[in-house]
């Protein structure tokens, strides 16, 4: 269970690579990197965007297979190309009035430490590196790619009374 009070959390924040997906990819012929998706993290990552919870991806990779499949689950913001996630975290904070405890990020590495160190709720899966888990409230007991983004979403959904509350739960 996540140590926080996630009735606070307006914002859910993932990074993509060794989070939502896996840490081993599958490079195309054309040097295109290949990811796969965990179902049950986008049934969760829909239903928050259905019920007003406000995901967001900040990731430093920059394909069209990631801004479609998240499009496609009603995320809104999402930060691809980000060398410096820093500086994407602080816009979103600005364009929406966020405060920092009021948002959660999932990182696995060294490029999420400087928003994990920033935000209210810093989470990780378990194979994350050292220094992510030494910053990290929450460290999943899923790996990367294998359900972390459901495990954290429905902790949240749950904690605010949004999980399972309605018809909104029961389809895509």
């Amino acid at each position: 269970m996540i140590d926080y009070d996630l009735k606070k959390i307006k914002a859910v924040l993932f990074d993509v690579d060794g989070v939502l997906s896996a840490e081993t990819i599958l490079l195309s012929s054309e040097g295109e990197p290949l990811r796969t998706v965990n179902i049950k993290d986008g049934y969760a990552i829909q239903l928050a965007c259905k019920v007003g919870l406000r995901i967001g991806i900040i990731t430093g990779g920059n394909t069209a297979a990631v801004r479609k499949r998240y499009e496609g689950l009603g995320v809104k913001d999402i930060c691809m190309g980000a060398g410096v996630k820093i500086t994407a975290y602080e816009e979103l904070l600005q364009r929406y009035g966020l405060k920092d405890e009021e948002v959660m990020f999932v990182g696995d590495d060294i490029p999420d430490l400087q928003v994990m160190k920033r935000v209210g709720c810093a989470c990780c899966p378990k194979d994350a590196c050292h220094d992510v888990k030494s910053v990290s409230i929450y460290i999943s007991d899923r790996i990367g790619g294998h359900g972390v983004g459901r495990d954290v979403i429905e902790q949240v959904l749950r904690a605010q009374g949004k999980w399972l509350c309605d018809e909104a739960a029961f389809g895509w």
